[in-house]
């Protein structure tokens, strides 16, 4: 079968999906690793998809976390075996509004492993964190499986308040005193760090206080990232703009409910505004947007 081939890749996991005049096949695989070049790791999944399903795909469109120069002439030589004729490639902030608002203006947080939002305005963009675990991703799930791992090792040598958290720290790792090592040694050890950040949210849930904290915070910095954006683009007036959640660090209610919470201090009667599709329909769109397109110098297109 011929046609487009969306990809959604996340530290987390890879999204893949061949669109012809609808949907023929789907799949999903490992997460990139940001450390390493990101397109031979694209290229590898979207050949591995084609030959599972007896594809013939002519344009491919990628929205990847961990993009710093998209390279699309580099993906379309590396893909230049399966007949693919066009790519675009853009960092999944980019990829994550197409999906959720389309060429609207608004904001579009998304929060998972990582976080990054970009607001679009009646001609500006701004992007706003998406700097990598090392030097960003503000309440991320890395950011808040860190914090729940910390507070459970400070618990544990006897400097922080107890927590709920060493136990589940305990329950996931040989011993406290070597966990670090295990990170240390597993290649995907950010997103392992990040899965912690679901054990923070039940602990929270459960009463404890310093995983309620932590959430607390989380949810602050993913609002203080909203806001930074739309100001940026010059929403800031009465009206409430356009704001959409994505990703599963959304759907702990209890850091939905405080983000909200947060921007409702701007705009009181602020409700998040439903995606209209997901992040995979953004890589799709990418490959199709016209020349008018404000996000258009966001996608980087390449053709033979």
């Amino acid at each position: 079968m011929t046609g487009l081939i969306a990809v959604d890749a996340g530290q987390s996991g890879i999204r893949l999906r061949c669109i012809d005049s609808a949907v023929v096949a789907e799949a999903a695989t490992a997460g990139v690793i940001t450390a390493q070049p990101l397109m031979p790791q694209l290229a590898a999944a979207v050949t591995d998809f084609v030959q599972a399903h007896g594809l013939r795909p002519t344009a491919v469109g990628v929205g990847s976390s961990g993009l710093t120069t998209p390279e699309a002439g580099e993906l379309l030589g590396l893909l230049s075996g399966l007949g693919v004729r066009k790519v675009a490639v853009a960092h999944d902030a980019t990829t994550s509004f197409l999906g959720a608002l389309g060429d609207h203006p608004g904001a579009v947080i998304a929060a998972g492993t990582g976080v990054v939002t970009l607001a679009v305005g009646a001609s500006e963009i701004a992007r706003v964190d998406g700097w990598g675990y090392l030097l960003g991703d503000a309440g991320s799930g890395y950011w808040i499986g860190r914090a729940g791992l910390n507070a459970a090792m400070r618990y544990y040598d006897g400097r922080g308040q107890a927590t709920d958290l060493l136990d589940r720290l305990q329950a996931e790792f040989d011993h406290p005193e070597t966990a670090y090592i295990e990170l240390q040694s597993d290649p995907r050890w950010v997103s392992r760090v990040a899965a912690f950040s679901l054990r923070v949210d039940q602990a929270a849930a459960e009463g404890d206080a310093v995983a309620g904290q932590i959430l607390a915070e989380a949810a602050a910095e993913l609002s203080d990232s909203v806001i930074t954006g739309l100001r940026r683009v010059g929403l800031m007036g009465e009206q409430p703009p356009a704001v959409c959640a994505l990703g599963k660090v959304f759907d702990s209610p209890r850091i939905r409910n405080r983000f909200v919470a947060y921007l409702r201090l701007h705009w009181s009667g602020l409700e998040l505004t439903p995606p209209a599709g997901t992040s995979l329909d953004g890589a799709a769109l990418a490959a199709s947007l016209t020349p008018d397109s404000p996000l258009l110098k966001l996608v980087a297109v390449a053709e033979r």
